[in-house]
């Protein structure tokens, strides 16, 4: 304990406060994820946690810790501590009066019970941290991120490991869900038929409509390059295909094989449909655009063998959905313009042609806008100032330091390289800012603005220009991410303001980078009443008879009107947009329906199609992305939407059927679930594409946006272009359950010989690819049983080298059956080699 003159407790001083956060141990370990009811009282649930901190000695007064819960903390800290909730998931724990110091080896004990559940050890965020009046503040070294050399993968050391699946496996006492061990992962890959198989000639991804191989196996040497001769489509149009074909080792020259590439506009145009065909002597490309023209390119390329030859054969294909898309959060934690840059290479490489890109949320803006400089001086950063002057408050971990690399923006420069990169490969970007709610960023640094401008004298009216909040609204309500001032006042006429402002600017920036600005997204969903206690909202049902329940679909409404007015399609998420009226929206609506397969999901995507809106699938329990691979304590992700979002779970939707998987798959807890049909889609009506969504506030590294998103993104390309024969057909009205049988064994069968084909292509030649672009894709734990002291273990994409160890020696190749003795640990490594994967004991 430091103490001052007369035995007064001294604040401390900079190299003191250094020194406690170097040298303090924080521990966090979750205890139950399921207590009896008793222990939560008299809150109906809750789980609990511990946080242990020790240190050699520390400031006796004047500091505080911070650090981020995203599960509401139901408790306020004990006596020896007050803890505060200040904002969103940042808490504040402070000394009381009875806090005497720390006892050496004594690390006090701080009980926690929170809302909710975690389910993962990566689940609590990092980067605690201690600051104190007038010092910087500073991270506590103890709960920085850990990074594994050999895996890359994160880890938090400060978070204990979780060994009791009894409490800690389920989030609910009725919930079934078992870990993804090593034996149990080795009985799904063994029931999957995980084994090496050929892959077959003329096999690429995402599966063409028909390949029809030349019968006499004739091949195609391109080691020479390709002649390349155009008629209808422009060089500019095809460049960044034919360099993604150079990068595979077949440039263009001369003396190269002949490639003609042919565009005929058509009258009945299929967007990026392309017949190809390969013959010993040549290839010829043709389509009725350039997209399909360069989705031939990208075939070729994919048809490319190790010796940069191609099997003669003949491709007609057209994609299943005219849409398909992903969305990618840079919001939440900041992505670099380059992983943006690498993320739009591979959609193109799979024929994806939709960038929803997500730019703010409440916990950042992240472009920057002509004439706004605070939304990107205070809106882009994190930091410790609680005032908001400069920056955010510290949110989802990010610690207090506006240096780190979840925070950042892309300059105007940058924003529009990215589009000229993405309509290089037909690639369309649509930007998204969410309103009114999840706006937080954008709130802060107009009320930055307009304090800016009052300090040096300018008039109301053009400090309170673009204002997004009322300094009179006494509303209070709090966000579903705990912010209680997150929501735009939807009565201000500087609200719709700011928005023409944002839209017209990010209109210029499309305009300069080649690419209009024809799709916007507005984000629309999860808005509190936040607008009960407002005056301007008072005044503004007196004005117009609109009272506050109303205003979120009125809202909506007339910023689709503004955006309709500028020739842009408004978009949103599927809950928003319910709100508004169809027949006071504009003629084209784009919604992305993220209802829940097991609840409103199917209803809410049949009724918007239904009234004519575009209706593009992004179902949470398989196409959110930032879900975890496994059920497993030891991988990343929010468990809210599934518990395991494995690539072969992605791989088995049925986009055009979505009350059928009520019959193949069971709900969150693993229990099996029924489906109704209560509002069919009518003749002829269909969805118009489908969406992975990677949402960011688990991902704090283009590493980890990596990991999260590949191999996921390769099936998603498969179920966006290629119809499977499988795929139960959708027939309106019927509902499914365990007991319907729609499903039968034949279908089942042809699944999972599809699946198999998929798997072996992955592991035997796309996943090499990867290596290859430099993507840092999730190599997949391995299944693996110890069975009469021999080891048998499989892996999910056959070909994957698998290597294992005894009593922590050595690492050695795997082989079928191989004799052990003692602990075994297994692991599979990339198709290159070089990087491996997550480590299983085996029990």
């Amino acid at each position: 304990m430091l103490l001052g003159a007369g035995g007064t407790l001294a604040q401390p001083t900079q190299a003191q406060l250094d020194r406690f956060a170097a040298t303090l141990k924080v521990g966090y370990k979750v205890l139950d994820n399921r207590p009896a009811a008793t222990a939560c009282a008299p809150n109906p649930s809750c789980m609990l946690a511990e946080l242990t901190l020790s240190a050699p000695e520390a400031p006796a007064a004047g500091w505080s810790l911070y650090f981020s819960s995203v599960d509401k903390i139901q408790n306020a800290g004990g006596d020896l501590f007050a803890l505060i909730h200040i904002n969103g998931d940042l808490y504040r724990l402070t000394p009381t009066a009875a806090f005497a110091g720390f006892a050496p080896g004594q690390p006090i004990r701080i009980a926690l019970r929170l809302d909710g559940h975690q389910l993962s050890e990566l689940y609590p965020m990092p980067n605690y941290y201690v600051a104190a009046d007038g010092l910087a503040a500073r991270t506590i070294a103890s709960t920085r991120p850990v990074i594994d050399p050999e895996t890359g993968l994160e880890s938090l050391a400060f978070v204990a490991p979780f060994t009791d699946e009894a409490r800690l496996a389920g989030g609910a006492a009725a919930d079934v869900t078992v870990w993804a061990t090593a034996p149990r992962l080795y009985q799904v890959n063994a029931a999957a038929g995980a084994s090496v198989r050929p892959i077959p000639r003329g096999a690429i991804l995402p599966t063409p409509l028909s390949t029809r191989l030349d019968p006499n196996g004739a091949s195609l040497d391109l080691s020479r390059g390709v002649a390349v001769s155009l008629a209808g489509v422009q060089r500019t149009e095809l460049a960044a295909a034919l360099s993604r074909l150079a990068k595979a080792g077949v440039g263009q020259a001369k003396g190269g094989a002949p490639l003609k590439i042919t565009v005929t506009p058509a009258k009945t145009p299929s967007p990026g449909a392309y017949h190809l065909t390969t013959t010993a002597q040549a290839i010829q490309v043709t389509a009725s655009d350039a997209e399909g023209a360069a989705n031939g390119l990208a075939s070729l390329t994919a048809l490319l063998d190790a010796r940069r030859s191609v099997p003669a054969l003949t491709i007609d294909d057209a994609p299943r959905f005219a849409f398909r898309g992903l969305h990618v959060d840079v919001a939440r934690n900041f992505h670099s313009k380059a992983e943006v840059l690498a993320i739009l290479d591979q959609m193109a490489a799979y024929k994806l042609n939709r960038l929803h890109l997500h730019l703010a949320d409440d916990e950042g803006w992240r472009v920057e806008i002509t004439g706004l400089p605070e939304l990107t001086q205070v809106g882009s950063r994190r930091c410790h100032d609680l005032a908001e002057r400069t920056c955010l408050i510290p949110q989802l971990g990010s610690g207090p330091d506006p240096s780190a690399p979840v925070n950042g923006f892309y300059s105007r420069a940058d924003y529009i390289q990215i589009v000229r990169a993405a309509q290089a490969r037909h690639i369309q970007v649509i930007p998204s800012f969410d309103m009114p709610g999840h706006s937080r960023a954008a709130i802060k640094a107009m009320e930055a603005r307009a304090a800016r401008l009052r300090a040096t004298g300018r008039p109301e009216a053009e400090a309170g220009r673009y204002l997004l909040s009322e300094a009179a609204n006494k509303s209070v309500y709090s966000s579903i991410q705990h912010y209680s001032d997150n929501t735009i006042n939807v009565c201000l006429d500087s609200s719709y303001a700011f928005l023409g402002k944002v839209v017209d600017e990010m209109a210029r920036l499309h305009a300069a980078a080649g690419q209009p600005l024809t799709r916007y997204h507005i984000g629309a969903d999860e808005t509190p009443g936040a607008w009960t206690a407002s005056p301007a909202c008072a005044a503004y049902e007196k004005k117009t008879g609109i009272a506050p329940a109303e205003l979120g679909g009125h809202f909506i409404e007339r910023v689709s009107a503004m955006l309709a007015a500028r020739g842009v399609v408004p978009a949103g998420w599927s809950d928003g947009m319910s709100h508004a009226k169809a027949e006071r929206m504009p003629g084209q609506v784009h919604s992305n329906n993220w209802g829940a397969l097991g609840g409103e999901g199917p209803a809410s995507a049949h009724l918007q199609a239904n009234q004519g809106w575009e209706v593009v699938i992004s179902t949470p329990e398989v196409l959110y992305f930032d879900s975890p691979y496994a059920a497993d304590p030891k991988e990343r992700g929010y468990d809210w939407p599934s518990r395991a979002t494995g690539t072969r779970k992605v791989f088995d939707f049925m986009p055009e059927n979505l009350p059928a998987h009520a019959e193949l798959w069971t709900d969150l807890h693993g229990k099996d679930q029924a489906s109704k049909d209560e509002h069919p889609l009518k003749p002829g009506v269909r969805f118009a594409g489908l969406q992975g969504q990677l949402w960011s506030e688990t991902i704090r590294s283009d590493a980890q946006v990596d990991y999260m998103l590949y191999p996921r993104l390769l099936a998603l390309a498969e179920r966006a272009w290629h119809v499977a024969d499988w795929e139960e057909p959708y027939a309106p009205g019927a509902g499914y359950s365990r007991a319907t049988g729609a499903f039968d064994a034949a279908q089942r069968a042809r699944r999972d010989a599809d699946w198999n084909a998929f798997a072996n292509l992955l592991g035997g030649r796309e996943l090499a690819r990867l290596d290859a672009a430099g993507v840092a894709y999730r190599v997949p734990t391995v299944g693996a049983v110890v069975e009469g002291d021999k080891l048998r273990a499989n892996v999910e994409f056959p070909g994957l080298p698998i290597e294992y160890r005894v009593e922590g020696g050595a690492w050695r190749p795997y082989v079928p059956d191989a004799p052990v003795s003692g602990p075994v640990e297994v692991r599979a490594r990339s198709a290159d080699g070089k990087r491996a994967g997550r480590s299983f004991v085996v029990q």
